[in-house]
This record gives C-alpha cells, sequence and structure tokens, in this order.
C-alpha cells in the first residue's frame, strides 16, 4: 500500500525526538536487528558516514548537538512497512541542510532499517 503526501508516523516520531533535549529516546524505537547508515554531509566535499547497529546509533546520538537544529518533512510516503520523506533542518530558522530518509518499520512497529542522507549544497524550495 502506498500513501503519498503523508508525514511518515514513525519517522515523524523519530525527528520529534532528535530535536528535542533527549534525542536518546530513539534507542526505544529500534528493533533488536536495527542496521543504520547515516550519510552525513557538511558541504564542500566533507562527509562523514554512520554506519551500524544500535552501538553505531549511541556513538551516532553521542556526536550530535542536541536542540539545534529543527527537521521540516516536506514530503513522505509509506509504502507498506517503509516511510521515505524529503526534508530539510533548520539552525535558527534558517536553511541548513536538506535530507531524505528511509526506514523499515518490523511487524511489532520498531525500525530495523534506516537510511539518511543529508547536504547543505542544495534546497529544494
Amino acid at each position: 500500500m502506498t500513501t503519498a503526501g503523508t508525514v511518515p508516523p514513525m519517522l515523524a516520531r523519530w525527528f520529534e525526538y532528535m530535536d528535542s533535549d533527549d534525542p536518546d529516546r530513539v534507542l526505544n524505537l529500534i528493533a533488536d536487528d536495527f542496521v543504520m547508515s547515516v550519510q552525513f554531509s557538511r558541504g564542500g566535499g566533507t562527509a562523514t558516514e554512520f554506519v551500524g547497529d544500535r552501538k553505531a546509533l549511541v556513538g551516532y546520538l553521542a556526536q550530535r548537538e542536541k536542540s539545534t537544529l529543527v527537521h521540516h518533512i516536506d514530503a513522505g510516503a509509506v509504502v507498506d512497512h517503509r516511510e521515505l520523506v524529503l526534508g530539510r533542518t533548520t539552525r535558527d530558522g534558517a536553511f541548513e541542510a536538506s535530507f531524505n530518509a528511509t526506514l523499515q518499520v518490523d511487524g511489532a512497529g520498531r525500525v530495523r532499517r534506516l537510511l539518511i542522507a543529508r547536504t547543505p549544497e542544495l534546497s529544494f524550495e
């Protein structure tokens, strides 16, 4: 089943938690077999990949700035047990980066797979 033009519920919750003072709450959303890849570009060809399981997510959370960026979901779709979004982050209301995110939810409603790519080099506005 495909539902376009919606805000995918798990990704909306994920980014709500990531934007909060307690982003570690996302650890409660992941499945035992969770695997992620976050491609994080800072622009100018400089990028870092955060890849792995729960331990990698803990490491990613530890290095993030807390409560400084706001994620805005501009378009989204739900396809079977997968959610996809195109969005942007802002800092103090100003554009910071564009991002795409895709996740897969298991039968228990927990995140199994997460792929995020972000870049400050282009905007979809």
